[in-house]
């Protein structure tokens, strides 16, 4: 059965801690929703049990981002592939964080990896959600993909972001 709480307590930091991918859901007033599977390679960090941050890399698209424009909500799911079973949902308000923004540095100093750096989404946590996952298969990990810190490590800010204008043509 699950439960649900107003925080995150040290038991959901440690198991946040423990898993090697996430996944972000958004959704615009009308449309289609967007889920995105996510890497914790140093991306995710719990700020206290309210708040946590997201470093989010250039990529496609940037619908995270454009569906916060108009309803700031967001959900956040982690699963136990490996080990003992759980799911843990984040409900939340985010606010993306962007370069041009006064709170920037503040943030961006989270991170240890930062070239190649879209936004940060500062996310404040309304609701956890703790269920069984008995129900996620076992997959075992092997690594963290290095495309996008390779890509990242070529370019410039300004070529990372002609390359994106010209990927989404």
């Amino acid at each position: 059965m699950g439960k649900i709480t107003d925080k995150l307590n040290k038991k959901d930091i440690n198991f946040i801690k423990e898993q090697k991918m996430f996944f972000v859901a958004t959704a615009p007033k009308e449309g289609k929703i967007n889920i995105s599977p996510k890497g914790l390679d140093k991306t995710f960090k719990v700020i206290d049990e309210n708040t946590v941050l997201w470093l989010n890399y250039f990529g496609r698209g940037n619908e995270t981002a454009a569906h916060l424009l108009e309803d700031d909500r967001m959900t956040m799911m982690f699963c136990a592939f490996e080990g003992k079973p759980n799911i843990l949902r984040l409900y939340c308000k985010a606010k993306a964080i962007q370069e041009k923004d006064k709170k920037w540095e503040k943030y961006i100093s989270y991170f240890p990896n930062t070239n190649g750096a879209r936004q940060i989404f500062k996310i404040k946590i309304l609701n956890v959600n703790n269920s069984c996952g008995m129900g996620v298969p076992l997959y075992e990990f092997v690594d963290q993909r290095e495309d996008l810190k390779k890509l990242y490590k070529k370019k410039t800010k300004k070529e990372q972001i002609e390359y994106m204008k010209r990927k989404i043509k």
